[in-house]
């Protein structure tokens, strides 16, 4: 079985970037600020970026500080895709795909569906079609190891959502280690079984982003993975519930356990809009204005106070939302979590 591995220091600006993992015939994202060092790390798994430790692919060792042996980046099984896609804008995407591959280009034109622009050159092509010619051209050099810089970042949004499901479909058809990295959880989370969040060039925390959401380490992954944080100070409230009064003096009720100073954590998906409270089992709402409404595909963003709602089209139509609009944010006590502050 295929696997990647990795135990690393990279030199990066102001902290070296340490990370020990192992790949499996998976995709793993890491996913971070600008400046944690998931770049450097890419660049350092392709040889391009000098590096401490140890890097293995399917019992090959790449790198061995300690025994001295750091293989040269075309000596290193690996398809990289840039950021930027890095392509060559004097040649056609036939040879762009074949420069340097070590496979006939022409079955990968075909799988990725681009086979009607193989005459054709990178200025001639949308976004969503150089990055298929940059998959193409990383995987003609037949790699054991793949891997992708912010895939999504050179798409428009209308592009994105599009490009992102046809990759996703790709990485699971591949089974091969693929690392890839990103600043943004949402790709992160469509595109890798597990993904690892990355910090000051530290792994904060690595699971699957269904565990990242429910119980994350701390408030930077709650945040990174899209919930709001709030801050308060807790207590027991009898019936199960935790109180938790915040700084403005507003009280909102948790099934989780704690006390003292705490992060109140609350996802966009779990808040519901109203112009009145409902007469329901909710116990928390926090009355505000909207302070901004934008549209995303099919789903529309509130900001309430200091919460961030999602809720459909047709929901913000019959609300009539728009920014001034008095709201009532209301959500349950389970889909309030509290972390340790």
């Amino acid at each position: 079985m295929d696997t990647l591995l990795l135990d690393l220091a990279v030199p990066a600006r102001g902290f070296d970037v340490e990370l020990a993992l192992e790949v499996g015939r998976e995709t793993v994202a890491l996913v971070g600020p600008s400046g944690a060092g998931k770049t450097t790390l890419l660049r350092a798994v392709a040889g391009l970026a000098a590096a401490r430790g140890r890097i293995a692919c399917d019992g090959e060792t790449w790198l061995d500080s300690a025994r001295g042996i750091d293989f040269r980046p075309e000596d290193r099984s690996v398809g990289l895709v840039f950021q930027e896609y890095a392509l060559f804008p004097h040649l056609t995407v036939e040879r762009n795909v074949g420069f340097g591959a070590r496979r006939d280009p022409a079955p990968l034109l075909g799988r990725l569906g681009i086979s009607h622009l193989s005459r054709a050159r990178p200025g001639d092509l949308s976004g969503g079609e150089r990055q298929r010619v940059a998959l193409a051209r990383a995987l003609a050099r037949d790699p054991a190891v793949l891997l992708l810089d912010e895939p999504m970042a050179a798409l428009d949004p209308h592009t994105r959502g599009q490009v992102r499901a046809e990759l996703a479909q790709l990485l699971h058809e591949l089974e091969l280690p693929a690392l890839l990295v990103t600043h943004d959880f949402e790709d992160a989370a469509a595109l890798a079984s597990r993904v690892g969040v990355l910090v000051d060039g530290r792994l904060r925390q690595l699971a699957t982003p269904e565990e990242l959401v429910a119980a994350p380490a701390d408030g930077f992954v709650a945040s990174l993975a899209g919930g709001t944080l709030l801050e308060g100070q807790a207590r027991a409230a009898g019936d199960g519930l935790t109180e938790v009064e915040l700084v403005d003096g507003t009280k909102l009720y948790s099934t989780d356990t704690a006390t003292g100073a705490v992060s109140v954590l609350v996802y966009p998906w779990e808040v519901a809009l109203a112009v009145e409270a409902p007469a329901d089992s909710t116990l928390n709402h926090l009355r505000a204005e909207a302070a901004s409404v934008v549209r995303i595909a099919n789903r529309v963003r509130v900001r309430v106070g200091p919460l961030t709602a999602e809720v459909t089209a047709a929901s913000a139509d019959r609300l009539g939302l728009e920014p001034g609009r008095p709201l009532v944010a209301s959500f349950k006590a389970t889909a309030t979590r509290l972390l340790p502050r």
